[in-house]
């Protein structure tokens, strides 16, 4: 029992000697130590990125807008203007929320940013229509926002076309036509729509699969750049180095482990938010969706180093990590298709790591793609790695040099 017990302490002062005297350990925890002294490490890395995604939560809850302000310039007043108002009403984009006598009134509303729409019914409209001629009806959209324009527009359109074609049938119907002739004529051809990957239309799933990934883009570039640059700034760099054994590979994987296990909670809470919460179709490999999230991460989180490595200031890397961060969604191709951005726009876009974790997602979770269409972004990723990687001498040398110390 002696030998037991002796063979058992043996083991454990082994391993527990082991995670002491390992370089790769001593780093990790020494960043540890580091986080807890500071609660700036812990927002970057957990509590930021879980408030972003409550904010954005409670912006895009509705899935689709709704309700939008609708005003009404009724000139004709009889019951078919009275129906023509009450179908806009009853459509769910567009809420009937002013009436106005004449035109003047409601521009003047939609100007001040009040109305997003007005419709102004013409006088004689219902006698031109009983009478069998065609009246158009003026409809004024605000487009300054176009994903909300074109919703409304689509709405009230939808609205107006089928309250014409019902008065239509109802004439056809009346002057001796069968009632299958009827709707034959009113709409000689027919639109079979089949809408892909997205069939509701739902903002939520266009933009919140973007923006959360995004959010974890901007803390993990921020976080590392901080965690990189307080150690050129604070002259602690040889003291990391030594805890390295002189390795710097060593020395920014044991200190940015803690903070990619952050991170990766986080990518857990998206993911249960995405896919559970919302719904988010997921049509492929959800292996390749979290693999692509965790290189996604190591990759910024080396482009941090890199930033620290080009600019020997923490100050100006923070700058530029946080502009490199938000631009990635201007370039990423969901706000405007990448094919139909200049070729010096195109070229640009493939400097983001966040466009290939774009196309991993949606061939991955809207379009069920087979995987060789992953097989480009997750080079991407590697290429990016590698070209970090090649900065880490500078750093070592940024580490050790006395006159970059202390810079803010």
């Amino acid at each position: 029992m002696k030998k037991k017990q002796n063979i058992a302490s043996n083991t454990g002062e082994k391993s527990e000697s082991f995670f002491r005297t390992n370089p790769f350990f001593m780093v990790f925890f020494r960043e540890i130590d580091r986080m807890t002294g500071s609660t700036i490490y812990l927002f970057t890395t957990l509590i930021g990125p879980l408030i972003s995604f409550v904010i954005l939560l409670s912006i895009f809850s509705d899935g689709v807008p709704r309700n939008l302000p609708v005003g009404i310039v009724d000139l004709d007043h009889t019951n078919l203007s009275r129906k023509i108002t009450m179908w806009i009403g009853a459509s769910p984009e567009a809420e009937v929320a002013m009436h106005f006598p004449n035109q003047e009134e409601a521009y003047q509303q939609m100007e001040q940013g009040k109305l997003d729409a007005i419709v102004i019914i013409p006088e004689g409209t219902e006698k031109s229509i009983l009478k069998g001629s065609s009246q158009s009806i003026p409809v004024f959209i605000n487009n300054a926002n176009m994903l909300k324009g074109g919703f409304l527009q689509k709405g009230i359109y939808k609205s107006l076309a089928t309250l014409s074609g019902g008065i239509k049938l109802q004439l056809a119907n009346k002057s001796g036509m069968p009632e299958r002739q009827a709707k034959a004529k009113i709409q000689p051809v027919r639109l079979q729509q089949h809408v892909l990957f997205n069939p509701f239309g739902n903002y939520s799933y266009f933009l919140l699969s973007a923006l959360l990934p995004l959010m974890i883009v901007v803390f993990t570039l921020l976080s590392g750049v901080f965690a990189v640059g307080t150690e050129v700034r604070e002259g602690t760099g040889p003291d990391w180095l030594d805890h390295s054994a002189g390795s710097v590979i060593v020395a920014l994987a044991g200190k940015l482990l803690p903070y990619t296990i952050l991170l990766l909670i986080d990518t857990v809470v998206m993911n249960v938010v995405l896919f559970i919460r919302m719904g988010t179709p997921l049509q492929g490999s959800f292996v390749f969706i979290v693999l692509g999230e965790i290189m996604m991460i190591v990759t910024y989180q080396l482009l941090a180093a890199l930033l620290v490595s080009v600019t020997a200031n923490l100050r100006l890397a923070l700058s530029l990590a946080s502009a490199y961060a938000m631009m990635a969604l201007t370039f990423s191709g969901l706000t405007f298709p990448q094919f139909a951005m200049p070729f010096a726009a195109q070229a640009v876009s493939y400097l983001f790591p966040f466009t290939h974790w774009v196309k991993i997602f949606i061939s991955q979770a809207m379009r069920g793609e087979s995987l060789v269409h992953v097989v480009g972004p997750m080079t991407a990723f590697i290429a990016f790695i590698l070209l970090s990687v090649a900065f880490l001498p500078r750093l070592k040398r940024l580490l050790k040099e006395e006159k970059y110390w202390g810079k803010i």
